[in-house]
């Protein structure tokens, strides 16, 4: 049998996950300093719990999973269509996000849990999704939620998160943000009141699909011609109009849930400028929808901005929103939430091509020690000892093989240094460091060689 694993998913060689890990430190570090706490929840949940939470396209993306045993066992006869019959045949699955399971998480711990609630989260997700070019059906997501406030300024705190995570990646970024209640409004203009999210959902395919496409959706949602271009209409006149021009307009004078949408989009914009300056641009984008399900109000996507750097990727590299009542359907009505995830394997794509990761984190030994024989291992294995107590990454090579080959060894690993202690050394009560970049190598003693690779 070929070795192979399933489209859409990876292995991780070790270059690979040191790099992985900075993502994820460097994430972590942030979340950490404003006061998110981690929490975990298993890679399956109830079928139920995720079913009917990213709308009709999300749920044909859930991973489901076969009931344990005889899985066909009970279904009723002529039980044919595929909705029936996964109900049947299956009770669980793969979380397809991390925030439908953090609000699952939240009702069930909700007498464990002081609010407002500030968690982080690092884990994988699966999408059962077409893969291509930075999509992948197993990947990690990197959330940060607020749970249990209604006020803006966790919108405002979630910016800075992603302004100094960016800014820590030396990655340039758009974040684009928008309300929900403002496409509510629009969806009340055009007469289609109760279909905000459907509508939605279709705006959110902009970029895939271009308007013609979203025309057809619509069509295939019973919004007719008329309806859709004055839709259109609505997002051009967002799109080239500024935040204060709609607030000016007629709309925000008729239509109380979007003039509430604008008011929340013109709190943040002039807090976010008036206390401090964010090295990434914020920009409105009425366009913005975010194909969820259970955002409510400010919506948030990220991308690189391509013009200030060579990058070429389009994709959102963080997005997130606000929810009202997602852990409603929990039974804990009327719990008011934010969040944000960074999605770590796009980010990985794109730092690998603007070249990015520092050149030291590479390494994950720091000293690589030559071992000449049995007599000058077991004399290697003390000075071993004491770089692991001074918290110096090192190893011993462990067979007396020819020196060449354990150098060839060091530079395979990025290894930076070498130590050589041969009889002489050891009569010497000296060892030998070799910089493997220059070749240069000195003498010293053992607590010289621990001070000096402390330092640098």
């Amino acid at each position: 049998m070929k070795p192979s694993i399933p489209k859409g998913t990876r292995d991780f060689s070790p270059q690979e996950m040191v790099k992985r890990n900075y993502i994820f430190d460097t994430i972590r570090k942030v979340y950490q300093s404003y006061g998110y706490q981690p929490i975990e929840t298993p890679a399956m949940e109830n079928l139920e719990t995720l079913m009917g939470k990213y709308g009709d396209e999300g749920d044909r993306l859930i991973f489901k999973i076969l009931n344990s045993g005889d899985f066909m066992d009970g279904i009723p006869p002529n039980t044919l269509d595929s909705k029936s019959l996964t109900k049947h045949i299956s009770e669980k699955a793969l979380r397809y996000d991390l925030t439908v399971p953090f609000a699952r998480y939240v009702v069930q711990h909700r007498n464990d849990i002081t609010f407002p609630f500030k968690r982080y989260q690092i884990q994988p997700v699966w999408r059962a999704d077409r893969p291509q070019k930075g999509r992948y059906r197993e990947f990690y997501q990197c959330d940060a939620d607020v749970i249990g406030s209604d006020s803006l300024l966790n919108e405002i705190e979630l910016i800075q998160i992603i302004d100094e995570v960016f800014t820590k990646l030396e990655i340039p970024v758009i974040i684009k943000i928008n309300n929900r209640k403002i496409l509510q409004g629009f969806a009340e203009m055009i007469g289609e009141p109760n279909r905000m999210i459907d509508i939605a959902m279709a705006i959110d395919k902009m970029d895939k699909i271009g308007w013609d496409g979203i025309r057809k959706e619509l069509a295939g949602m019973g919004i007719n011609d008329s309806q859709a271009e004055q839709l259109r209409l609505l997002l051009l006149s967002g799109i080239n109009l500024n935040i204060e021009s709609l607030k000016n307009s007629q709309y925000y004078a008729n239509h109380k849930e979007f003039a509430k949408g604008i008011d929340e989009i013109v709190f943040i914009f002039n807090t976010c400028s008036s206390l401090f300056t964010l090295h990434s641009s914020l920009a409105f984008d009425v366009s913005l929808a975010r194909g969820l399900n259970y955002y409510t109000g400010t919506i948030i996507e990220v991308k690189v901005d391509t013009s200030k750097c060579a990058s070429q990727f389009t994709s959102s590299i963080c997005g997130g929103g606000r929810y009202d009542d997602l852990t409603g359907i929990f039974g804990l009505p009327d719990v008011s939430g934010v969040g944000i995830s960074f999605g770590a394997d796009r980010i990985y794509d794109v730092l690998e091509e603007l070249n990015k990761f520092p050149n030291d984190i590479v390494a994950s030994t720091k000293v690589l020690l030559i071992n000449f024989g049995e007599k000058e291992a077991i004399y290697c294995l003390q000075v071993l000892r004491d770089l692991h107590v001074a918290g110096i990454s090192a190893e011993l090579y462990p067979d007396a093989k020819k020196i060449n080959k354990q150098f060839e060894y060091a530079d395979k690993r990025n290894i930076p240094y070498v130590v050589l202690i041969g009889q002489d050394e050891i009569n010497k009560g000296v060892l030998k460091l070799r910089t493997m970049a220059s070749k240069e190598e000195k003498e010293m003693s053992s607590s010289e060689l621990i001070k000096y690779l402390t330092s640098i």
